[in-house]
């Protein structure tokens, strides 16, 4: 059972993952390196984080489970950057995302939550399964990032270092 602490934290990683993902792609957003970099990169090393603490006495199923969440929500990371439009603003790309892009960030959680449960129903979900929670939103939006930004190379829009001065105003 995940501590009031842990619990706490998965909520904060959430809220964040809910602004800065997926609220922000729904109505678009300028992107840049370093926002396609910085929050998978959080999220993976904080999610390694606590999975490296929870997986002592770990079994091989849970971590085939693991292995399993985590390719699956890759794989659902790659399809949410197809359904993304890719245009050039202000000197870098604007990404907008669709309804099919909320479909499958509900697919996603559907995906983490059913896996979750098969876990539990199956007697392997432990300590590990709830603790991977940003380990595989990070893998998950790491792929989408990285799938958006082979997208960009490939047709050849500008791609910003930082968000342009123009716009912070």
């Amino acid at each position: 059972m995940p501590s009031a602490a842990n619990v706490l934290l998965y909520v904060a990683i959430a809220g964040l993952v809910l602004y800065r993902v997926v609220y922000k792609q729904v109505r678009g957003t300028l992107l840049t390196r370093k926002a396609l970099v910085t929050l998978p990169l959080i999220l993976v090393v904080v999610g390694v984080f606590l999975a490296a603490r929870a997986v002592p006495g770990t079994s091989p199923s849970e971590l085939g489970l693991l292995a399993v969440d985590l390719v699956v929500l890759a794989g659902l990371g790659v399809l949410r950057s197809t359904t993304t439009t890719l245009t050039e603003r202000h000197g870098t790309t604007f990404q907008k995302g669709s309804a099919v892009t909320i479909g499958l960030w509900v697919l996603t959680v559907a995906v983490r939550v059913s896996l979750v449960a098969l876990g539990t129903v199956l007697g392997i979900a432990g300590p590990l399964t709830s603790a991977s929670v940003a380990l595989a939103l990070g893998v998950s939006i790491a792929v989408q990032n990285a799938t958006t930004y082979v997208r960009i190379q490939r047709r050849g829009l500008p791609l910003a270092e930082q968000r342009p001065a123009a716009v912070n105003r």
